[in-house]
């Protein structure tokens, strides 16, 4: 008798925080063969040890090996040693720089620690792609590239944006779908996860499948989770991130600082709540039933736990707390003077000052545009109280505690 969940409930589950299955129905139809049957489906996400560490964007798509991992599936973590060699060209507007043997090595034994935080490392298949790369010999490589034509290489995007602007692309690089694809012919893959700018490079594993006689694997994509910012993608390039490997307090800061908006957004990509739980919680802030920060704070310590302890993000709560909550205003603030004028008009013992710029003069906000997003976001408190207002009438003299996010300073208008 087969373990597994009834099919409609399997689905519901991994549709979570997907942008598309490629295709959904045959989804639908190996899942019902498994359940028959009993024999789980294999599934696969690479990674190439190009980064010694990761951050939350990276985990969206391991959350989601942990999904059907969750369902009883089996789940294939595989290291590129052999793709990380050539380097994946997504969204590179130049050839990467090769990676050393040495470096490639340690950054894959660093990944292993870190994703077996969310992944059952006893349930988990790990896998080197050298494995099979290594070995496919001259004649089998050749009859794999001609599989291929330029002109497909070329559809892909960064590719064809490259052509068109007359930047170099190496050979090498245009080997790199054909090796992932082939990663899945060695594999037999029922589902290849990744992100949503691996979309060419999971399709070709789907025709290389199919040319070696192997049953396409079903494509899942998922979104490229954004920063704290809420615009820019995750990553540390950005200063957007929050690191796996940060300090349980460090991480509990760094999320206590997002939008509202883009809280239901980490809702749904890093955790395990269903949909459903999600919209109860959604339906209770909107109700009032359940304060906004108090589900914020819910969902900093789910993701702690995850890469700390329940232990650790309860005392990152409570650090958290008394550092913002209990002593609004520390002894040491940084206080500063702004003129009226610069801000907005004066009239008699008070201005109209535009809080836009306040904040950008501030070092509140990076610019006007990224303050009023601030405040429009609800990230704004002056003296402890939410500010959703792009223009205040403030007493000249008089400071206020100015907050945005976990930025905070003492301001004079005069």
């Amino acid at each position: 008798m087969s373990s597994f969940k009834p099919v409609d409930e399997q689905l519901a589950y991994l549709r979570k925080g997907s942008v598309e299955i490629i295709r959904e129905s045959d989804l639908r139809e190996r899942l019902e063969k498994s359940l028959k049957s009993g024999k789980p489906l294999r599934i696969k996400a690479g990674f190439d040890p190009t980064a010694p560490d990761l951050h939350l964007g990276h985990t969206v798509l391991i959350r989601k090996l942990k999904h059907f991992q969750d369902l009883g599936h089996t789940v294939i973590f595989l290291i590129g040693d052999g793709t990380g060699l050539i380097g994946d060209p997504t969204g590179r507007n130049a050839t990467r720089p090769p990676l050393t043997r040495e470096q490639l090595d340690a950054n894959a034994e660093t990944y292993k620690a870190q994703v077996f935080k969310i992944l059952d490392p006893v349930k988990t298949e790990v896998r080197y792609n050298t494995e099979w790369l290594m070995k496919l010999g001259y004649e089998a490589f050749v009859r794999l590239t001609a599989k291929f034509t330029v002109s497909q290489m070329l559809e892909r995007e960064d590719f064809s944006k490259r052509f068109q602007e007359e930047k170099p692309i190496s050979v090498h690089e245009l080997l790199y779908p054909m090796m992932q694809g082939y990663d899945s012919v060695a594999l037999e893959c029922d589902v290849e996860l990744g992100g949503t700018d691996q979309k060419f490079n999971l399709l070709m594993g789907r025709k290389l499948q199919a040319d070696y006689g192997q049953q396409p694997q079903i494509v899942l994509t998922m979104p490229l989770l954004e920063g704290l910012d809420g615009e820019k993608k995750m990553s540390k390039s950005y200063g957007n991130y929050v690191g796996i490997t940060e300090s349980a307090q460090e991480m509990f800061g760094k999320l206590m600082s997002v939008s509202d908006p883009l809280m239901w957004r980490y809702y749904e990509l890093l955790t395990d709540l269903t949909i459903a739980e999600i919209e109860k919680l959604k339906a209770d802030v909107a109700a009032s039933a359940l304060h906004p920060m108090r589900a914020k704070k819910d969902l900093a310590k789910r993701i702690i736990a995850d890469f700390h302890s329940a232990a650790e993000a309860e005392a990152a709560e409570e650090n958290w707390a008394r550092q913002f909550q209990k002593d609004e205003v520390p002894e040491n603030l940084e206080e500063i003077t702004l003129a009226a004028t610069e801000l907005g008009t004066v009239e008699g013992a008070k201005a109209k000052v535009n809080l836009g710029k306040l904040l950008a003069q501030a070092g509140l906000a990076e610019s006007n545009s990224d303050a009023q997003r601030k405040i429009k976001a609800g990230s704004l408190k002056i003296d402890g109280e939410a500010c959703k207002e792009l223009f205040l009438e403030i007493e000249l003299g008089a400071a206020k505690v100015f907050r945005v996010g976990r930025k905070m300073k003492k301001i004079v208008v005069r």
